[in-house]
């Protein structure tokens, strides 16, 4: 579940992303400041609280943005007050972590994609799908796992590509925004002394 809140594009309201709705069309039932948004087959994919400043205070953030489970518990008695019966939870689990490339082997419908096996912590092991071309076993990098958020607000979620299956992404420095990212295509390679599972900010 990924709180973003950007008043200056979107105005006072908290977007709470909750699923990915490939692609279906989305209906949204609003009543009062709070609107859920659900896809064709009915999932929740997503909660707009408007004008969230009156129940939060003062925001800062442009995009994606940390809620206390205090603040959690006062959104939750919005959601409620406007008569929704569903309740949103924390997840704190972080989403754009260390991870370590296990084993990269060519895609077999590519010739310029990579297959790999990458550990992102306490020994689970996703299989993403990279086009960099510095792509190699045995490399610390970035993945951002399925429900992630990146700086430019694109939504990570698992897919396929050429039709194999990718739990997430291995990031670039300009995907990152790290600053001075360079400007040459490929993923971000981290000392081989990185944590795998710790969360990676680059700042």
């Amino acid at each position: 579940m990924i709180f973003s809140y950007n008043k200056s594009h979107v105005g006072d309201v908290l977007l709470v992303i909750v699923a990915d709705d490939q692609g279906q069309e989305n209906h949204v039932k609003r009543k009062g400041n709070t609107a859920k948004v659900t896809a064709e087959d009915g999932t929740i994919v997503a909660w707009n609280i408007f004008e969230v400043s009156s129940i939060l205070g003062e925001i800062e953030g442009q995009g994606q943005i940390e809620l206390s489970q205090e603040q959690l518990d006062q959104v939750n008695e919005a959601i409620a007050k406007d008569g929704f019966s569903e309740t949103l939870t924390l997840d704190p689990e972080p989403k754009i972590v260390v991870g370590f490339v296990k084993s990269c082997k060519k895609h077999p419908d590519s010739d310029h994609l990579s297959i790999t096996q990458t550990e992102v912590d306490n020994g689970t092991v996703l299989q993403i799908v990279c086009g960099a071309p510095n792509i190699k076993a045995g490399q610390k990098v970035v993945v951002a796992k399925p429900g992630a958020m990146m700086p430019d607000g694109m939504m990570i979620w698992p897919g396929k590509l050429r039709g194999v299956e990718s739990l997430g992404m291995i990031c670039s420095a300009r995907e990152l925004n790290v600053p001075n990212a360079p400007e040459k295509k490929g993923i971000l390679e981290l000392p081989f002394d990185a944590t795998v599972g710790e969360p990676f900010s680059a700042e």
